[in-house]
């Protein structure tokens, strides 16, 4: 599981970004309606969304908050307004991100948003409506799962901006679409469909309906499961896809180790003899 405590991966607190577009209350929204399912929302629609600095790192915080609530099971991210994000808020780049010194602190901050998703211990669901490029494009592939939506717009204009993406988005995308494909989408910069994602894998289901409510159905599946299993199988999983099981082999005993220990083992046998619904604790 990626890391995403300590000083190098997170690199200051909202609130702290002096030179950038400061921090509104409402930019990011946790709704806690369901304590096991948290809806994490991008509510910025007057600019389809896009992300300022100081967004990468509050959404990052909320990712590792909602990481450590053990009422939590599943975090859908969604946007706003009809859009999943559009990306990042170029127009405060002159300010953010107009230095090698500048952008390397930014690619920071966007480095520890996106670990704190793909790190989470939660299973994490995107709600994906409208633009989905570039930067939202990122948020949504660090998300185990994408539910899009009919309409929904992808892409990474980033051969169209003279910027090159980090190893994190480009592995993320090479294992949901292919080497190949993965090029095609970053060389070309072009836009493409709800109905192509889903059929070049990027996206796992289509809908016609709101994402979010198709999010809620899928969150449903597995809300109910043992949380020690499903953040056992991420630290496996992510170990495998960054072709370091051998060296994280400590952490994936630790895991294994830890739910064979749990509470919740003993009580799954149980409720599978007396052939009832489990009743998971997450310890």
């Amino acid at each position: 599981m990626a890391k995403t405590q300590g000083a190098a991966a997170q690199p200051g607190k909202s609130g702290q970004h002096s030179k950038g577009t400061p921090l509104q209350a409402t930019d990011i929204l946790v709704d806690r309606a369901d304590p096991a399912v948290a809806v994490v929302t991008i509510n910025r629609p007057a600019k389809k969304n896009c992300m300022t600095l100081a967004m990468w790192q509050r959404l990052g915080e909320a990712f590792e908050e909602l990481g450590r609530d053990d009422a939590v099971r599943v975090i859908i991210l969604t946007g706003a307004g009809g859009s999943f994000c559009s990306g990042a808020d170029i127009s405060e780049f002159h300010l953010v991100r107009d230095t090698v010194e500048q952008a390397t602190h930014y690619e920071h901050v966007v480095d520890f948003c996106s670990r704190a998703i793909e790190g989470s211990p939660k299973a994490t669901i995107a709600a994906i409506e409208g633009f989905c490029v570039g930067g939202g494009f990122g948020l949504a592939q660090c998300c185990d799962f994408r539910v899009a939506r009919d309409g929904a717009s992808f892409g990474i204009p980033a051969a169209r901006l003279g910027l090159v993406y980090n190893t994190i988005e480009c592995r993320n995308l090479m294992a949901l679409v292919g080497i190949t494909k993965a090029k095609e989408i970053l060389f070309t910069g072009e836009r493409f469909d709800a109905a192509e994602a889903v059929r070049i894998g990027f996206a796992d289901r289509l809908t016609e309906g709101p994402a979010v409510d198709a999010a809620r159905a899928f969150a449903a599946r597995m809300s109910g499961n043992a949380p020690l299993t499903i953040a056992g199988c991420k630290v496996v999983l992510g170990a495998i896809l960054r072709a370091a099981d051998r060296e994280e082999e400590a952490s994936i005993l630790a895991a294994m180790d830890r739910a064979i220990a749990s509470e919740d083992y003993k009580e799954g046998r149980k409720a599978f003899a007396e052939k009832r619904p489990p009743r998971f604790k997450g310890r």
